[in-house]
Formats: structure tokens, C-alpha cells, sequence
């Protein structure tokens, strides 16, 4: 009795050993690539409950969410020989799970280092203002080129970003002269169109004032006020020309 009761007892643990080795969970982002005796078995399993064969198969875990991948900050010279430091960051997820395990030894380690080298390559051929203000275009080729290189592998990089470009402090002061010297040539332009523009509203009413020589005497008048409304002890009251002119005539005449 004893005995039976033991084996039993030991079947039933082994049982339960090879059932706790068979069933696997997989979660709705992961997928489990099945090695069948070295083989691998199609398709992957997951998500939910399922059950591999103890020591005869062999499951790999295979994330299928976003993954970001900061590249680390790279040395580059561009185009027109200034050195740079620039540091990215990758977006990417996995779309076919048995291409990412069997085509490559890992991914990870693959994917950032085809990101590096595209990096240094692709500044390499633009110069430093396309750097500085086309970023969103060198964003759009290295994604191009990162995804081509990775797609055997299953893998589909969706965003790449330079995020830092860090330029020699000689390079940034240069930068900063350029940059005064710009906006002081826009002050000049603005203050000399400035009176330019003045210059012909003097010109319109010149030629308004001498087309009719009584908004002369107005506009004399009109002076006067500002003047006296001035808390002041002296006026100076410039005489127009034009109210000395009778006068002026009068006396240039001689006997006839």
C-alpha cells in the first residue's frame, strides 16, 4: 500500500513538473519562437496560453513593442570641415518575430551600431548650416537608410531625431559675430527705409504747401500754438517768407 501510494505521489510530481514545463503565457506584446530539435517551428506562438514539448522544444521571448535606442553622441566632420558632436535617438519595434531571433545574433546590439554609422555618414555629407536648420530633412534620410539596412531583420525603425549637436566653442563665438553683424546690417536697412519713406511724406507735403501757399501760413500758425502751450520764458517765432514778400516787393519797386 505504501508503495503504491508512493508511486503515485511521484507520478503525480511528474506530472506536474512536465505540465509546468509545457504550457507557457506569453503577454499581448510578446511572441514565443519555437525551436523544435534545433529547427525552428512555425509560426510563433502567442499571445495567450499554449503548450511547447519539454527538452525537445526551446522558446525565445520576442517583444513586439516600441523600442527606443539612444545612439550614442558621434564625432563627425562634416562637409565643410567642422567638427561635431551629435547624439540621436531611434524608434523602432519588431514585425516579424523569426527573422529578428534567426537572420541576426542580436538586434539590439545590430540596430545601434547600423545607426552610428549611418549617423557619421550622412552628417559627414552636409555642411553645418544644413545641420542647424534642415534637421527635419536629415531626420527623414537617416530613418530611410536605418530602416533599409534593418528590414531583413524584421525589424521597422519608424522615427530617428538628432537630438544635440554640440559645436567647438571657436565655431559658436564666430557664430555669434555672424549672427550681431546680421542684425545690425537689418537695423541699418529698416532705419534707412525708414527715412527713405520720410523723406518722400516731406517731399508730398512740400509740394502740397508750395502748390498752395496758404497751408504754409496754417501750418505756421499751428506752431505757434504748440509753442505757447510750452511752459517756457523765451519764443523764438521764425517769420515765413512768404509774409515778407509784399513787403520785400514794396520796397525792391524805385522811381519810375
Amino acid at each position: 500500500m505504501n508503495a503504491a501510494l508512493i508511486a503515485i505521489v511521484a507520478v503525480v510530481v511528474l506530472l506536474v513538473l512536465l505540465l509546468s514545463a509545457a504550457v507557457r503565457i506569453a503577454r499581448e506584446y510578446e511572441r514565443g519562437v519555437i525551436f523544435r530539435l534545433g529547427r525552428l517551428h512555425s509560426p510563433p506562438k502567442g499571445p495567450g496560453l499554449f503548450l511547447i514539448i519539454p527538452i525537445v522544444d526551446k522558446m525565445v521571448r520576442v517583444d513586439l513593442r516600441t523600442v527606443t535606442l539612444n545612439v550614442p553622441p558621434q564625432e563627425v566632420i562634416t562637409k565643410d570641415n567642422v567638427p561635431v558632436r551629435v547624439n540621436a535617438v531611434a524608434y523602432f519595434r519588431i514585425i516579424d518575430p523569426e527573422r529578428a531571433i534567426v537572420q541576426v545574433e542580436n538586434y539590439m546590439v545590430a540596430t545601434s551600431q547600423i545607426a552610428q554609422t549611418t549617423l557619421r555618414s550622412v552628417l559627414g555629407q552636409h555642411v553645418l548650416d544644413e545641420l542647424l536648420s534642415e534637421r527635419d530633412k536629415i531626420n527623414a534620410i537617416l530613418q530611410q537608410i536605418i530602416d533599409e539596412a534593418t528590414s531583413p531583420w524584421g525589424i521597422k525603425v519608424s522615427i530617428v531625431e538628432v537630438k544635440d549637436v554640440e559645436i567647438p566653442t571657436g565655431m559658436q563665438r564666430a557664430m555669434a559675430r555672424q549672427a550681431e553683424a546680421e542684425r545690425e546690417r537689418r537695423a541699418k536697412v529698416i532705419a534707412a527705409e525708414g527715412e527713405f519713406q520720410a523723406s518722400e511724406r516731406l517731399k508730398d507735403a512740400a509740394n502740397v504747401m508750395a502748390a498752395n501757399p496758404i497751408a504754409l501760413q496754417l501750418r505756421f500758425l499751428q506752431t505757434m500754438l504748440e509753442i505757447s502751450s510750452e511752459r517756457s520764458t523765451t519764443m523764438i517765432l521764425p517769420l515765413p517768407l512768404e509774409l515778407l514778400r509784399p513787403f520785400l516787393n514794396r520796397g525792391g519797386e524805385g522811381p519810375s
